[in-house]
């Protein structure tokens, strides 16, 4: 698996047990074979678009406050495949 989706399972590992959208967007991160970040947003529908368009700018503000400039840096490569 790339590693930005690496960190991109990671993240949304903290989003299966409350938020059924982040259930969808985590199972189809691991059941896919994806090889690339562009890849698996490219497979992604609107709803679930949707819900990462509001969850990684909070998770890339974290990272940052945490002087977690890697992960930042690579929740952000997805995020701005989004637009």
């Amino acid at each position: 698996m790339d590693k930005t989706l690496g960190y991109l399972r990671e993240t949304l590992s903290n989003y299966t047990e409350e938020h059924s959208e982040g259930r969808n967007v985590y199972r189809k991160l691991m059941e896919g074979a994806y090889t690339s970040e562009g890849s698996f947003v490219r497979d992604l529908n609107q709803k679930e678009i949707n819900f990462l368009n509001h969850m990684l700018p909070k998770e890339i503000n974290y990272a940052k406050k945490e002087q977690d400039e890697k992960r930042a840096h690579e929740l952000n490569e997805v995020f701005e495949l989004l637009f």
